[in-house]
C-alpha cells in the first residue's frame, strides 16, 4: 500500500479571500451598511431560527417601532437579500417575512457578538468585585 508523504496536504479548491487591513476595513464597512438602521439587528433576532411572522406580529414584538419605519426597514433588508418578502393573495391581504438562506446565515456572527457583549459584561463585573474587596483595580 502506498503513503503520500505526511507534508503533503490536501487544499480546498477556493481558498477564499485574502485580507489585508484594508480590504478587511473596506469588507466590513460594507457589511456594516447592509446591517446599519436603529432596527434591522432587532427584526432579524425575532426571524433567526425559520420563523415567518406576518408584519402585525413583527409590529407587536417591537413595540416601539413606527409602522412607516418597520416598512422601511424590511423594505431595505429585502433589497438586500435578507429577508423574503412572501404576499398571500387573499381578503384582507396577507404579508409575512422570514430571512433568505444568506439572511440566516448572519445568525452564528450575530451569537460570537453576544458572547463577546456578555464577556465585557462578565470582565466588568469582576474588576467591579476586585475594588470592592480592597484589591488594587487596574482598568
Amino acid at each position: 500500500m502506498a503513503r503520500t508523504h505526511k507534508k503533503v496536504r490536501y487544499s480546498p479548491k477556493s481558498k477564499g479571500k485574502e485580507y489585508t487591513p484594508v480590504t478587511a476595513a473596506q469588507d466590513v464597512e460594507q457589511a456594516f451598511k447592509v446591517l446599519e438602521g436603529r432596527w434591522k439587528l432587532l427584526i432579524l433576532f425575532h426571524l433567526f431560527g425559520g420563523k415567518v411572522l406576518r408584519f402585525s406580529e413583527l409590529e407587536r414584538a417591537i413595540p416601539a417601532i413606527s409602522q412607516k419605519m418597520l416598512i422601511q426597514q424590511l423594505r431595505q433588508m429585502e433589497n438586500d437579500g435578507m429577508v423574503r418578502r412572501i404576499v398571500h393573495h387573499q381578503v384582507p391581504p396577507k404579508v409575512e417575512y422570514g430571512l433568505t438562506d444568506w439572511g440566516q446565515a448572519l445568525c452564528p456572527a450575530l451569537d460570537a457578538l453576544l458572547k463577546w457583549a456578555a464577556l465585557r459584561e462578565g470582565m466588568a463585573e469582576g474588576a467591579a468585585r476586585r475594588g470592592r474587596n480592597g484589591t488594587q483595580r487596574n482598568l
